[in-house]
């Protein structure tokens, strides 16, 4: 791990702060001296301990309204003067098959876990770039590394938030500003309890009986402090990393699906090289 570079006070932007993550993520900056715009859908200023004083500003936001984004960041960059760290946390699961979503329940997951992010990143950018530094913390999820029953709008919302953070980080970088994706495993966080579901289709009945014979067998979760802990570690890094798992078993996961994807890659080579030859264009002279 990168040797830390001298941490100053600094300013944090956080999405989805009112519980969870968000609000571990909240408290730890606050701890250690850092001011905090908490933005949430629902959030308020006696939800947390008033020794934080003028450090925290508590913004309400609906984070897939893109006008009420940009409204929240400059309302908080006009009172702090500027923002050093965003972190685009706020995210919902939606849970079902594939089948049974419907046009606007499958809307409603992108509108939240991509959109919603992407409008913070727009938002702030002309901000990071104006001072020439700053950290974009995009919080994704066990649910990128592949998909999974029921769950797979879900999956496709934060393959959809790692794509286009992959290009936002190269596209960010000249002007100073780092960006980081940051993919959990379990933490206790209200996710599941939260989560909406569509309506089963009978068809998959069988699958969902497995499933929840599965989850029966019991999932440890861990405390949000621990993902809190490491997020200060990647935020003071001189030299943070493009992608950081948090957690033995998404960590254990995302070795074990890229040594079988690689494998698979490997099996069908020759195939894929002979699908490329490279011609002139059609049409063209020569």
């Amino acid at each position: 791990m990168p040797t830390p570079e001298t941490v100053t006070t600094r300013t944090w932007f956080i999405t989805g702060a009112s519980r969870g993550l968000g609000r571990a993520f909240t408290l730890a900056a606050l701890e250690r001296g850092d001011r905090v715009a908490a933005a949430a859908r629902t959030i308020a200023r006696h939800d947390f301990d008033e020794r934080y004083g003028d450090r925290l500003l508590t913004l309400p936001l609906d984070v897939t309204d893109r006008d009420e984004v940009f409204a929240a960041v400059d309302t908080a960059v006009g009172h702090f003067g500027r923002l050093d760290i965003v972190v685009n946390n706020a995210g919902t699961m939606s849970s079902g098959m594939i089948e049974e979503f419907t046009e606007a329940e499958a809307r409603a997951q992108l509108e939240v876990n991509l959109f919603g992010a992407m409008w913070v990143c727009q938002a702030v950018l002309p901000h990071l770039r104006a001072q020439a530094s700053g950290h974009i913390v995009q919080i994704s999820s066990i649910g990128a590394l592949g998909g999974f029953p029921s769950t797979g709008m879900y999956s496709a919302s934060k393959f959809a938030l790692e794509g286009m953070s992959e290009a936002l980080a190269m596209e960010a970088a000249p002007f100073g500003v780092k960006l980081s994706i940051v993919q959990p495993g379990g933490y206790w966080t209200g996710l599941y309890t939260s989560m909406t579901m569509t309506s089963p289709a009978p068809e998959y009945g069988p699958l969902r009986a497995e499933l929840e014979k599965q989850w029966a067998e019991g999932s440890i979760d861990s405390e949000p402090r621990l993902a809190a802990e490491a997020l200060m570690k990647l935020v003071d890094s001189a030299d943070p990393p493009l992608r950081l798992l948090l957690g033995s078993m998404v960590y254990d996961l995302a070795f074990d699906i890229s040594r079988r994807r690689m494998e698979t890659w490997a099996g069908w080579e020759q195939v894929s090289r002979a699908a490329e030859h490279a011609v002139p264009a059609p049409g063209s002279a020569g």
